[in-house]
């Protein structure tokens, strides 16, 4: 097949778009691969189009590999599965909401477990139907409050997702191991870097779940690896090691001081050292606790305070304040809400004005670290004053813990730890690609999926979910493969296999260049072909070929007259003159080697 770029509906743009923010953003629309629609919503054009395929197709191959079976939900859903797993609710304002003229309410499928089990529940009833593993790919919505990145945050997206059904915890075991294989295959066909972490099972609920994420500094994930082991998880996942319990026979007595003009933690710290000097070592940050104070904003619409301590040395990370509070949102705990609760001392809280049995009645969660025995400064409950050598366990005791305090470079591994080593974690970012679930009975126990077990008995289905999104992949493999000039598409999803470029005004480089583009065609190759004339200059002819990235790049130009043509290969920018009688030959052995 041969695409013409005189007839293709492509239009290369030499500016960048004005709402681009990241360089495959820019490109993919220079390059003529999307257009913008709306804020997060973009029209796939005939290049870009190409390349979505050819991922959705990988995945095909290796989900049809595995035994899966393609359907296709609508993406127009009913509210009534959803309302009976409270998903209706606890999306809130993230997905599209409309009613028929009827005044039904629907909504845009921002997700389908809801509709997966229910498939399942009308058609199988018995253990001998199991296991089974169905997916799809389409269309998804939801209502981004900010998107951004072009295709790695919009608010319409295609997504692969697949579900696999069993009657016990080992088949799920199996069918997960199944799907984890066949998405590393998937992703080493898809020609990116990538790692993949523990991650956070969020809105989906359930037990083991993992991310493949793809290398990237743009990346919106963040995720921790151990300097020793081969341990990699989400910062949202990471579980702290707590440390030992520690004894506190002898431990001073708790006692309020005066701490005037101490509105940060470091100038609270350069006053313990000035006024209160240890004997055994300076005191740090990290010997003070910090309280944070916030509302929960529940699905239901409710409101309810909760009070986080945290050593000092460390910020409440958003994304892993979002993981552990979920479904609920959290608010700034304002100057109402310090009206309301007269108790706090703003600038100075402490635990003895917290809990759920205090005066304030507000749910006070702290960080692993702070375990029995260990020994605080933190706020006194009184104007301009702390309490030092406030011991947990003994002058306070928390309603429970939280995994909220920022994961910084250098803090220890927990698998490390479980074990007794010493290894350390180091930060890197990356985009999410495909995040693997085990859901266990979640849906099934909602929207009641049962199936009668080999001795008559009615059992609960297990459930795994296994999502990879497609159109983000394209724009996650242009941001690792791309360079200062252009696209660069690995040869697997390349929108066709080969750029010929007619490079000159002489019949007889175009009469060259169509026979060329016709052989590599009859050969099973695809062939995007420059055949402009009139004032398309070789330049914009080479800058675009760039722009668009294809591996192959064949330049039929001012070395015809000497019997050769240029083969570049674009990822590398190496050039070799090749006979031009055996140009096609050359090209198939590259492209099929």
């Amino acid at each position: 097949m041969i695409l013409r770029m005189s007839s293709l509906f492509v239009r290369t743009l030499r500016d960048d778009p004005a709402d681009a923010e990241v360089q495959s953003h820019r490109f993919l629309v220079r390059a003529g691969y999307i257009r913008r629609a709306a804020p997060g919503i973009y029209t796939w054009l005939p290049l870009g189009l190409r390349v979505l395929r050819k991922i959705e197709q990988i995945i095909r191959d290796e989900m049809d590999s595995i035994g899966a079976q393609e359907l296709l939900f609508p993406a127009l859903l009913p509210r009534k599965p959803y309302e009976a797993t409270n998903r209706w609710t606890e999306y809130g304002d993230g997905i599209f909401r409309l009613k028929d003229r009827k005044g039904d309410d629907y909504l845009l499928g921002p997700t389908h477990e809801e509709m997966f089990t229910l498939v399942v529940k009308d058609l199988y009833s018995s253990y001998k139907d199991l296991p089974l593993s169905i997916y799809q790919i389409q269309t998804k919505y939801r209502d981004e409050s900010r998107p951004r990145a072009g295709l790695l945050r919009g608010r319409e997206f295609v997504m692969k997702d697949s579900y696999s059904f069993d009657v016990d915890d080992a088949g799920l075991d199996a069918s997960y191991l199944k799907h984890r294989d066949a998405y590393i295959r998937i992703f080493d066909r898809l020609g990116f870097s990538y790692v993949i972490v523990s991650a956070h099972s969020g809105a989906m609920g359930g037990s083991k779940s993992e991310e493949f994420l793809a290398r990237s500094e743009i990346g919106e994930d963040t995720y921790v690896r151990c300097t020793t082991c081969d341990f990699a998880a989400n910062v949202e996942a990471v579980q702290v090691p707590a440390p030992a319990v520690v004894a506190y026979d002898d431990a001073p007595a708790a006692h309020a001081e005066q701490t005037p003009g101490t509105p940060t933690i470091q100038t609270l710290v350069d006053h313990l050292n000035a006024e209160f000097p240890r004997a055994d070592r300076p005191w740090a940050a990290a010997d003070t606790l910090k309280n944070v104070l916030m509302m929960l904003a529940h699905p239901d619409g409710t409101r309810e305070p909760l009070a986080i301590g945290v050593p000092g040395d460390r910020e409440v990370d958003q994304k892993r304040l979002e993981a552990a509070v979920h479904p609920a949102e959290f608010q700034p705990f304002g100057e109402k809400d310090f009206a309301e609760h007269p108790a706090l001392v703003k600038g100075y809280i402490g635990p003895g004005a917290l809990g759920e049995k205090s005066a304030s009645e507000i749910r006070y969660l702290v960080d692993p670290r702070v375990v029995e025995g260990t020994r605080w400064v933190t706020g006194a409950n009184v104007d301009g004053s702390h309490v030092i050598d406030l011991v947990a366990g003994r002058d306070f005791v928390p309603d429970g813990t939280i995994e909220a305090a920022e994961v910084r470079d250098g803090d220890a591994c927990p698998q490390c730890a479980a074990r007794g080593d010493d290894g350390v974690l180091e930060s890197a970012r990356g985009i999410e690609m495909g995040h693997i679930f085990q859901l266990g009975r979640k849906f099934a126990d909602a929207l009641d999926l049962k199936v009668l077990d080999e001795n008559g008995k009615l059992v609960t289905v297990t459930m795994g979910s296994y999502g990879i999104g497609p159109s983000r992949a394209v724009a996650a493999i242009a941001e690792d493969t791309l360079d200062e000039v252009g696209l660069s598409w690995p040869r697997a999803v390349s929108p066709v296999d080969v750029h010929v470029v007619a490079a000159g005004k002489d019949d007889a480089l175009f009469t060259a260049a169509e026979r060329i583009a016709s052989e590599l065609s009859t050969q099973g190759l695809d062939v995007l072909y420059d055949d402009r004339r009139g004032k398309i200059s070789p330049g914009v002819k080479f800058k675009d070929a760039e722009l668009i990235g294809v591996p192959t790049i064949v330049v039929v130009g001012k070395g015809l007259v000497d019997g050769v043509v240029e083969v570049k290969d674009r990822a590398s920018g190496e050039r070799s003159d090749v006979p031009a009688d055996q140009v096609v030959d050359h090209v198939v052995g590259l492209v099929r080697s």
